[in-house]
């Protein structure tokens, strides 16, 4: 396998000196990109001795080779060990301005980050900013050991062992599944803003994590997907048709449009069950006598019972989700069984929410039924880990 490691600038280079001979015992054909401050700390001598390629570090070598392209596009996995915060934060924000950062743009292969940095830069407002959304991209983001760092210091920002670091990259590459080859799946993601006037709206916590984890794990099993995004907060994933919505009616009109050839329609953005029935065309302002304004709600369409009773192609699969909290009518369970049976879609993905569960985080628990709301799977994890077993799911209904 053709491998790019990369090298930050960290004390921890040295074993990625370790992590380099594991590699190639292994049998595999390693470049390292370090950075120049990588350098400072194992020499250029070591990496092209124990690699048996030559070391670049800047875009500005090799340039009849287009290296700064070349080695991305050439590689079946990178690896970043140590990831120092500056290069989680460059790698981040799409910069280009060295070899590696170059590599990480252009690289279309599975990308494993293992940070490595003291602990007040890991838990850092900034550092945590750009992991997760490193993660919504679909690299891979390794947390780090907990234990002595440099000096006196010890915490979380140690790097993990070669042998972890090895395992975790390599099993990225483990052969996946193609299993939706050939299909054109529709995905919905996000949260739906419903207008008051032109500055407020009525919406939901939704960040559409999920439906963004479904749609790169359909791509990524052999699926032409389109993504039908409402207000989004997460990047969205590379490879899909993506159609930007706001409102409840827009994503219907987007969602039936796309759905009139699709194999699959998966409905996981949090669409508002009312709207407000008129929307003022100014600000709507304060009263001097501190009257407050009377808001009349109308109820939305319910976008997925009429796709599962409508179904807009023959043999067309439409899974939902129900974002759920207990009450005192009614366990999670409980509501999610009765709306599985009042939908109709084939599957329904549960997940309880509130308290810090469901939106707005990396990862999620969901319980999938089928019509009936009998319990048909269930899985926890990443929401990546989530939307493969969803995937998983569906294809037994097909």
């Amino acid at each position: 396998m053709r491998i790019v490691l990369g090298v930050a600038g960290g004390i921890a280079a040295y074993k990625a000196v370790l992590l380099l001979r594991l590699l190639r015992e292994d049998g595999h054909a390693v470049r390292v990109v370090p950075t120049r401050a990588a350098l400072e700390f194992v020499g250029r001598a070591t990496w092209e001795a124990l690699s048996g390629q030559p070391v670049t570090t800047d875009v500005f070598e090799d340039v009849d080779q287009v290296a700064h392209v070349a080695v991305g596009k050439q590689a079946e996995l990178v690896i970043v060990a140590p990831a120092t915060a500056d290069l989680l934060a460059r790698a981040a924000t799409g910069q280009a301005d060295d070899l590696l950062t170059a590599t990480l743009l252009v690289a279309r292969c599975p990308v494993l980050l293992a940070p490595a940095m003291h602990t007040e830069m890991w838990e850092h407002a900034a550092t945590v900013a750009n992991v997760a959304t490193l993660r919504a991209r679909g690299v891979h983001v390794l947390d780090p050991a907990a234990g002595r760092l440099t000096g006196s210091d010890t915490g979380p920002g140690r790097l993990p062992e070669p042998e972890h670091i090895a395992a975790a990259a390599l099993a990225l590459v483990a052969a996946r599944p193609r299993d939706l080859d050939g299909l054109h799946v529709v995905v919905s993601a996000g949260g739906t803003r419903e207008p008051l006037d032109p500055v407020r709206f009525l919406g939901n916590r939704s960040s559409g994590r999920q439906g963004v984890a479904l749609a790169r794990a359909a791509h990524a099993r052999g699926a032409r997907v389109t993504l039908v995004a409402a207000n989004v907060e997460v990047p969205l994933p590379q490879g899909v048709d993506v159609v930007r919505v706001e409102t409840g009616a827009e994503l219907r009109d987007a969602v039936r449009a796309a759905a009139k050839d699709a194999d699959v329609v998966v409905m996981a953005a949090a669409v508002a069950d009312y709207r407000p029935r008129t929307s003022a065309e100014s600000k709507i302002k304060k009263q001097p006598d501190g009257t407050a304004p009377v808001l009349e709600l109308v109820e939305t369409v319910d976008i997925l019972a009429e796709l599962a009773r409508e179904r807009l192609r023959a043999g067309q699969v439409v899974v939902g989700f129900a974002a759920e909290t207990g009450d005192d009518t009614g366990s999670v369970l409980e509501h999610g069984r009765a709306k599985a049976r009042r939908k109709g879609a084939d599957l329904l993905v549960l997940n309880a929410v509130g308290g810090g569960r469901g939106f707005g985080t990396d990862d999620n628990d969901v319980t999938v039924l089928d019509g009936a709301g009998t319990v048909v799977a269930a899985a926890s994890g990443s929401k990546d880990e989530v939307a493969d077993a969803v995937w998983d799911a569906v294809l037994t209904r097909g």
